[in-house]
């Protein structure tokens, strides 16, 4: 049986994972709109909490679409909340919405996504991309074993290990950031493929 939760206090985590990988904001209609959770299952402990939510989960709220196999939120008493999201087996948490003001979209995925609404910092761990889309055009590529942004000081930071920092013989990221397109103009076709020589009788 499907279980839904509306309204849920997770108002400020949703609304905070667009503003990665740069210092535009999510859209702000965004955060008059209700939260609505599903899940195949959710269990939910009033003394600690802690919230638990299981199976093909997904988060809409407004613009902001989240899907992961399963997610934990935790509350705490000033009202800060903490949310964990993690993919289901074999593939990865992922999260798409647009941000304010013209056709710009993030679109992210991770093996697993954290939100500190008190520090403000999301932080994404293993297999973590983020891409910025005009319309359906790329304009920008993050990617890396580990991503986080601090939305106070609008500063993001790429690892080249899950542990979140990075370290020698580690692994690599990536920055893609695409040439800007005049007013009016079509992106430029890919290039043809060079045919290939022809090797050499010997």
């Amino acid at each position: 049986m499907k279980f839904r939760l509306l309204s849920f206090a997770l108002t400020a985590a949703a609304a905070a994972f667009t503003i990665i990988g740069g210092t535009a904001y999510a859209e702000r209609a965004d955060s008059s709109k209700p939260t609505i959770i599903d899940a195949d299952s959710a269990t939910g402990n009033d003394v600690t909490q802690v919230r638990t939510l299981i199976g093909n989960v997904v988060l809409q709220r407004g613009t902001l679409l989240m899907k992961a196999g399963r997610a934990v939120v935790k509350s705490d008493p000033e009202g800060y909340v903490y949310a964990t999201f993690y993919a289901a087996p074999g593939g990865l948490a992922t999260f798409r919405q647009k941000r304010d003001g013209g056709d710009v979209w993030d679109e992210g995925e991770a093996e697993r996504i954290e939100y500190d609404n008190k520090a403000e910092i999301v932080k994404m761990f293993s297999k973590a991309k983020i891409t910025t889309l005009e319309g359906q055009r790329k304009t920008q590529e993050v990617q890396g074993p580990y991503l986080s942004y601090d939305s106070r000081k609008e500063v993001y930071s790429v690892e080249n290990d899950v542990s979140g920092t990075s370290k020698a013989n580690g692994g690599r990221v990536r920055m893609v950031i695409e040439p800007k397109l005049a007013p009016g103009a079509a992106p430029a076709p890919a290039a043809p493929a060079a045919p290939a020589t022809p090797a050499k009788k010997p």
